[in-house]
């Protein structure tokens, strides 16, 4: 995963509260085998009506959307963070998110910031006046630089360590390699192990009872 260090990008203004994981992802969508791809399923069913807001020119190159109360309520489907980070969304504002998917996001290279209601609305129209303003998102300092301001936020620890260097859980438990391997040759023989599975000569024939 890359990793996420700080950021500068425009952004995009959603004024919907209340967006679910359905709503930013339809289940028909979900079925695909992949974690990548998803960018063309985002907001599929509004994207249908010409004036929603990612059809507008002015939000082609935002990378930070700035949604409202509650976004990402609803089912736990990861697919939701994916289709957002593919579109090209590096970081989500919204003055509350569902609990799944903040953790969903941030466990997949999307930084979810809560805000508080009157600040986030600032920020709404501070966008909205001026689509090309550039904001400043800087995780080692936990900060938002825009408009000559300095908005902090907080994040959990190990999900901002986890984004800094780019892992996720599995890469995590890489990092341990050798421990784990150093671990594995001083068990006893005799204890349960797994080893990986080994292909059959292809000059074996099974026949069936």
């Amino acid at each position: 995963m890359k990793p996420f260090v700080s950021l500068v990008g425009r952004g995009a203004v959603l004024r919907i509260d209340n967006v679910d994981t359905d709503q930013i992802i339809a289940a028909e969508d979900c079925k695909r085998l992949a974690k990548s791809g998803f960018a063309d399923a985002l907001f599929a069913r509004w994207r249908a009506k010409p004036d929603f807001f990612l059809n507008r020119p002015e939000y082609a190159k935002a990378s930070i959307l700035i949604a409202g109360e509650n976004f990402g309520t609803g089912s736990s489907r990861e697919h939701a963070a994916w289709a957002l980070r593919d579109w090209g969304f590096r970081a989500v504002f919204a003055s509350s998110f569902g609990d799944i998917f903040r953790r969903n996001a941030l466990k997949n290279g999307l930084l979810a910031i809560q805000l508080d209601g009157a600040l986030l609305e600032w920020l709404r129209r501070l966008v909205e006046d001026n689509p090309e303003l550039n904001i400043s998102v800087l995780l080692k300092e936990k900060t938002i630089a825009v408009a000559g301001e300095s908005i902090p936020f907080t994040v959990d620890d190990r999900a901002r360590w986890l984004l800094l260097n780019g892992y996720d859980e599995i890469e995590v438990t890489l990092t341990k390699a050798a421990q784990i391997e150093l671990y594995e040759r001083a068990r006893e023989e005799w204890l349960p192990t797994h080893l990986p599975s080994r292909p059959e000569p292809s000059n074996v024939v099974r026949v069936r009872p």
